[in-house]
């Protein structure tokens, strides 16, 4: 039995709740210009951290939950964390459909309009 079994039977259920979005919908989502626009980038520019991110829940979404490694785990605890904390700073006058919100949190395998 692999060594993160009990933790991850705890961040399962959040997991599941939080990223809402399927491989392929993420996928998509990943290839298009507003998902690149938004996040934080590194110093050189380049892939902001969601984006970097939502590949790697594309990875851990299409492997089997007995094939988890610990530090997929650990990215699934990430990720709820994130979804919980940019969830509570949803935008109050905004278009919410096309905000920079959404956008972000569906790099995170999060749409907070589904």
């Amino acid at each position: 039995m692999p060594e993160n079994t009990h933790d991850l039977d705890e961040i399962w259920p959040r997991w599941k709740d939080a990223v809402n979005m399927s491989p392929s919908r993420l996928e998509e989502w990943l290839d298009t210009e507003e998902s690149r626009s938004v996040g934080q980038k590194e110093e050189d520019g380049g892939e902001s951290v969601g984006h970097r991110s939502g590949r790697r829940i594309l990875g851990i979404l299409r492997t089997k939950r007995d094939d988890l490694t610990p530090g997929d785990v650990e990215h699934m605890h990430t990720v709820v964390g994130y979804v919980h904390r940019h969830l509570a700073q949803k935008p109050a006058k905004e278009d919410l459909e096309t905000s920079r919100w959404r956008y972000s949190l569906m790099n995170w395998g999060h749409d907070p309009l589904t």
